[in-house]
């Protein structure tokens, strides 16, 4: 199996952590169950090919989320206690409430940037969502967990178009002041561009949110989230969230298609000589495994150039 040519930039990080969130992102659109003995197999093959964050599932009510009602079962079957930490998505108190049963340590929250897919995703306004997350996040920090906070619709929205950047940033604000340690930052379908992204992470310095506390989740709708991660690297962005194999989607957005592939992302990555952990030879081989069990080649470019 080949591998990228290194050629170093001393203009980017040394070190980028890559946020696996393939089995609760990548898994949750999947219209047919996944058996609960792949989902543990997955974790587990992720973890062993260095994958330093590795999100598990959501404890969204399974009538909304079918694939991941298994959530309980799937915590019982891998090391969420160990040292690679394993987060939970948690909606609201209720979702915490089983996070806490189970002795989750670190959980995400997913809030929207506009005020269609709040309603869509959450069945809240806006400004609704904060009073939501308010006593869940308050909850979780003083129990000691970690709390990380998504944003969607950061780059546009399939309903309202095109999102003004203060909008974000100031979603982002209060999600941050409310105690999230990150806030990743979501383009859910894939519309951003590298000019976007740079834009939005300049917003977000000027409000007084360094590079550190800010991740990046971007969707390859439109083929530009590789090119849109380069940006942000450029930027001094250090942490990505991506998807083994490029699978993944937004149940509530149809047009939201795969995320960034994990492989691709980690390609480019050793080919800047950038530090992951992560061994890209043992991930191609689980993302191909995995797609044996859908039943369908991976959207990964590097999977299946490898493969």
């Amino acid at each position: 199996m080949s591998l990228p040519m290194v050629v170093p930039d001393p203009g980017l990080p040394s070190h980028v952590t890559v946020y696996e969130v393939g089995p609760r992102d990548g898994l949750q659109n999947e219209g047919t169950v996944i058996p609960l003995e792949v989902k543990v197999e997955l974790v587990t093959r992720l973890v062993e090919a260095g994958l330093p964050v590795v999100e598990v599932t959501s404890f969204v009510h399974p009538k909304w989320v079918p694939q991941l009602a298994d959530a309980e079962e799937l915590l019982d079957r891998v090391d969420h206690t160990g040292a690679v930490p394993m987060p939970v998505l948690v909606p609201n108190e209720r979702g915490l409430d089983r996070a806490l049963a189970k002795g989750v340590r670190h959980i995400a929250i997913f809030g929207s940037a506009t005020e269609t897919f709040a309603r869509r995703n959450l069945n809240r306004s806006l400004d609704e969502q904060f009073a939501m997350f308010e006593p869940t996040v308050a909850r979780a920090l003083a129990e000691g967990m970690d709390v990380r906070a998504y944003v969607s619709m950061c780059f546009g929205d399939p309903w309202e178009g095109a999102v003004p950047i203060e909008q974000v940033v100031s979603v982002g604000r209060r999600l941050l002041d409310m105690g999230a340690y990150q806030l990743s930052l979501g383009d859910t379908t894939g519309v951003g561009t590298t000019g976007h992204v740079t834009a939005l992470l300049d917003a977000f310095n000027a409000a007084g949110v360094t590079d550190d506390r800010l991740a990046m989740h971007f969707h390859d709708t439109y083929g530009q989230a590789l090119a849109n991660a380069y940006a942000a690297l450029r930027h001094g962005v250090v942490t990505f969230d991506a998807s083994a194999g490029g699978l993944g989607g937004c149940p509530y957005a149809e047009s939201a298609t795969g995320n960034l592939a994990t492989e691709d992302l980690v390609w480019m990555l050793d080919g800047l000589g950038v530090q992951t952990g992560v061994d890209l030879r043992a991930l191609v081989r689980t993302s191909q495994w995995l797609a044996g069990h859908l039943g369908r080649p991976s959207p990964s470019r590097v999977v299946n150039a490898l493969g």
